[in-house]
């Protein structure tokens, strides 16, 4: 899996969190979206990785704005009883 962080400015309440959830979740097929209004953030993690452009442009599109875009591999945490699930 891949986990892209954006940097957000703009955000200033939960629903401001909600409407770049929906807008990612529209334009990008992933399987998780959080953001925070107070770090100014949106985490996203997805099977694949995403098209700079088109999530930029999904953002912008809501009225807040992109100030950067950052890539890495994730690897899911494993729980204290992962060892169960052999």
């Amino acid at each position: 899996m891949i986990k892209t962080t954006v940097q957000v400015e703009g955000m200033m309440c939960g629903m401001c969190e909600s409407h770049v959830n929906d807008a990612v979740r529209k334009a990008c097929q992933v399987e998780k979206v959080t953001s925070s209004h107070g770090k100014g953030e949106t985490v996203i993690l997805s099977q694949q990785p995403l098209e700079e452009a088109a999530l930029k442009a999904a953002i912008n599109a809501t009225g807040y704005e992109v100030k950067g875009i950052t890539s890495e591999p994730y690897e899911k945490k494993k729980g204290i009883f992962s060892f169960l699930h052999k």
